[in-house]
């Protein structure tokens, strides 16, 4: 097997090397020229019809040395060329035979001539060429014979025209137009709406004893431990205890444990502060809220009663009237 390759690609190498590529139009006519031995030409179907395509078939009869390739030009008038193939001659064969296809298309009708087709011929002399003779064929119309007495004929391809295309594009600016109406009347009317809203009447802030008090009597009234919910009643005491010390004197009391809370106020030393009695509250509330200690009703009632307390104790009194100056009228002299 491998020297039957061997051979075959010493056979084939050289008819490879000869085999030039494909030349320009002016330089194939400058070469001189060569007559296979012979030639025909043939087409399929023989009735060739207008836009549809046929095949244009050479057969070329040559020593076994020549090689033949096509070198078409690029316009071939009436005619386009859709497809080519080749088919080679058989290895060994003398004379040889190379076939060539063309699958074209006419564009006119009538009595129309093939072009002549070129060919590149490789010689042992060199390059030649070989210019295949055009033949003439008919090119018939698609349509049947009495077309034309039917009234139907072929005609030219006729120019641009207008045509006449439904556009939605009014209709969206009408629509667009509509929406942007729509939301100028809601935002007026959401802007009107806006505008006469009543205002809301910002109330001053209390006097701190004044809001404490208040929150001492809204405990009171719920009556917590009657209930049983004496943690949540020592939860709310303390939270309104710590949070009147710490706006009085000016500290974070809620976020301080018990010993931080009375440390914070011996270094104030603030005066009328009950420090005993804070002290007392400060570890019966612990007791009940983290130890989960019991206090009776009147337990409670006293320590909502030392909240009181405490507010007269360290909340200072309201300054006296400033008293009116006394204007002195004097009279007449009595002498």
């Amino acid at each position: 097997m491998r020297w039957l390759a061997l051979c075959a690609f010493l056979l084939v190498s050289p008819a490879l090397a000869q085999a030039p590529a494909p030349a320009p139009a002016q330089a194939l006519a400058k070469l001189p020229e060569v007559e296979p031995e012979g030639f025909q030409a043939s087409v399929q179907p023989e009735r060739v019809v207008l836009g549809e395509p046929f095949v244009y078939e050479l057969v070329l009869t040559h020593p076994s040395e020549q090689r033949y390739e096509l070198a078409l030009p690029p316009d071939l008038g009436d005619f386009e060329v859709l497809s080519q193939s080749r088919t080679p001659p058989r290895a060994g064969t003398e004379p040889a035979v190379t076939t060539f296809q063309l699958k074209m298309s006419a564009f006119n009708l009538g009595m129309l001539t093939l072009p002549g087709v070129p060919f590149l011929v490789s010689t042992p002399e060199g390059p030649k060429r070989f210019v295949a003779p055009g033949r003439t064929i008919e090119v018939g119309s698609t349509l049947p014979d009495d077309a034309q007495s039917q009234g139907a004929d072929l005609h030219d391809i006729q120019p641009p025209t207008e045509v006449a295309i439904r556009s939605w594009t009014l209709l969206w600016a009408l629509l667009g137009v509509l929406a942007a109406a729509l939301m100028a009347v809601v935002a007026w009317r959401l802007f009107q709406k806006y505008r006469n809203r009543p205002k809301a009447v910002v109330q001053p802030l209390q006097p701190l004893d004044v809001r404490t008090r208040k929150a001492l009597d809204a405990l009171m009234s719920e009556n917590l431990p009657s209930e049983g919910k004496v943690k949540d009643f020592y939860f709310r005491l303390s939270e309104i205890i710590r949070g009147y010390l710490g706006e009085r004197y000016g500290f974070d009391a809620l976020e301080c444990t018990s010993s931080e809370l009375m440390a914070k106020l011996r270094r104030m030393n603030p005066p009328g502060l009950p420090e005993d009695g804070l002290m007392r509250f400060v570890s019966e509330s612990d007791l009940v809220k983290y130890a989960r200690a019991e206090s009776s009703p009147e337990k409670c009632s006293e320590s909502l009663s030392f909240g009181y307390e405490l507010l007269a104790k360290t909340w200072p009194p309201p300054p006296p009237p400033e008293a009116a100056p006394v204007s002195h009228v004097s009279g007449p002299r009595v002498s």
